[in-house]
């Protein structure tokens, strides 16, 4: 099976699963526009589980403005290091996490990968609470047949693979838009009956979670985003698939954490699914039903994006403990796998889906930040791009089977975050502590592992990693 196929004019077809996974997409696959980034990634935050972000801030006191404001600017500054991972994958044709080794070394970037198999994994733990506690709570669906049913569907997305999860986001894009403008439209002009707050004001703790919220949401989409962008040809300018994935990611996500905020501080809503059918209900019958039918939908692709992307970390790890042909039959042994790790959980979590949501954002964010750090600063300021892609794969290249510089940068930056941790009910840092539960680790896990790296990366063999860079082109060209 292959990742397309022509026909007799050249034109290219979808096929019906794809081939590759952790290998090297050459020039003659590369297929694609820039422009179709845009709508990608802005379905990626199209949807309720966005909306859940606008709970936070109210959850904690903070009123409407405020807390749009904040998501906002987490978006914004979050958004930024998502964009900018985008460019590495036309630029080396692979996986993010692959293009890591040159960073942490071939049996090394198991720790990070660790943290963003959590991150796919724990995404679609909260994505399955939310959608079958909401359904449950609108329709009296079972919970668990309605995780099953997503579970299936999200697989089957992942096994089919990129093509066919960028035709059914674009698709769902051109769907979902006109009616959250409809809804949008008739919140701005009062046609959704809301109740101003009698205790909604401003709080520095509220404000504080509610941009690491918006911060952290976008910051997890770093390790996808070369996932999409890697069939793309290379770039005459990395400027225009920068800005194109920027706009998309962060303009659906600042429009419906706003919408979120509204539900939450006027209508008092406490659950993203049930507020959002509402909301559409009060513009005529029925419309609320239209509203959660495309926002499930794009979840479950979205549940879909998560899962192909475990699947490229989880054979990651596995080629790293023991090298393997990455074949179709691996790629879904290894969707399956992530596919039994989140349904295991969900459907032991009992714990308040809005808590959830917060404290595995939080999670992800602790353990992502020092990674992106490391990455982007090797990519853009040390390395600028170049790197030998056929030692990427082999532990006896020149990046080795333990890059101790990116490892002991990441190391530093989690471990200077941690006295500024702050997750409810679990552990508080006394930084945290003493700023009235504050979150700002985001702070000293970029600053420290930036820093770090840079300094170390001080040692590295120019000259060797030139010759390495010249063989591995010339063994590209040859294949």
């Amino acid at each position: 099976m292959q990742t397309k196929i022509m026909d007799a004019a050249g034109t290219r077809q979808l096929s019906r699963i794809e081939r590759r996974s952790i290998d090297y997409v050459p020039d003659a696959e590369r297929h694609g526009r820039v422009i179709n980034q845009g709508p990608f990634w802005f379905l990626g935050n199209f949807q309720f589980f966005t909306i859940a972000i606008g709970f936070i801030g109210p959850g904690m006191g903070l009123g409407f403005a405020p807390t749009a404001i904040a998501g906002a600017l987490g978006i914004l500054f979050g958004t930024i290091f998502m964009a900018f991972h985008a460019s590495q994958g036309p630029d080396l044709g692979l996986p993010q996490m692959i293009q890591s080794r040159a960073q942490f070394g071939y049996r090394g970037v198991i720790i990070p990968l660790f943290g963003t198999v959590f991150t796919f994994a724990g995404f679609n733990v909260v994505d399955t609470v939310l959608l079958s506690q909401g359904l449950h709570n609108l329709y009296g669906w079972s919970i668990l047949a309605v995780s099953l049913v997503l579970a299936v569907i999200a697989v089957v997305i992942a096994i089919y693979g990129h093509d066919w999860l960028h035709l059914i986001f674009r698709v769902l894009f051109w769907v979902s838009l006109p009616l959250y403008v409809i809804l949008t439209i008739a919140i701005a002009t009062g046609h959704v009956p809301g109740k101003p707050p009698a205790h909604a004001g401003f709080t520095w703790v509220g404000f504080a979670a509610e941009f690491a919220a918006g911060a952290s949401y976008n910051i997890t989409y770093a390790p996808y985003v070369s996932d999409y962008t890697r069939y793309l040809p290379r770039a005459k300018s990395r400027a225009g698939l920068i800005l194109s994935v920027y706009l998309g990611a962060s303009l659906a996500a600042i429009w419906l954490i706003a919408v979120g905020a509204w539900l939450a501080t006027y209508l008092g809503a406490q659950d993203g699914l049930v507020a959002t059918s509402a909301a559409g209900n009060a513009i005529f019958p029925g419309f609320g039903a239209f509203l959660v039918l495309t926002s499930v939908a794009a979840l479950t692709a979205t549940m879909g994006l998560n899962a192909y992307s475990g699947m490229l970390s989880v054979v990651t790890i596995v080629d790293s403990l023991r090298r393997i042909v990455p074949t179709s039959a691996i790629r879904v042994a290894g969707i399956l796998f992530i596919a039994a790790i989140w349904l295991a959980i969900s459907l032991s979590l009992t714990a308040n889906a809005i808590n959830a949501l917060y404290d595995t954002l939080s999670m992800m964010l602790y353990v992502l930040v020092p990674w992106t750090a490391v990455n982007l600063t090797d990519y853009f300021f040390i390395r600028r791009g170049h790197y030998a892609i056929a030692d990427l794969f082999s532990g006896n290249g020149v990046y080795g089977n333990w890059g101790w510089r990116g490892l002991i940068a990441y190391a530093a930056g989690f471990f200077a975050s941690v006295p500024f941790f702050s997750l409810s009910g679990f552990y508080e840092g006394p930084i945290a502590k003493a700023l009235g539960g504050v979150d700002i680790s985001w702070t000293p896990g970029l600053l420290v592992a930036s820093l770090v790296y840079v300094a170390l990366a001080r040692g590295i063999d120019r000259a060797g990693e030139a010759e390495a860079i010249a063989a591995s082109d010339e063994l590209l060209t040859q294949a």
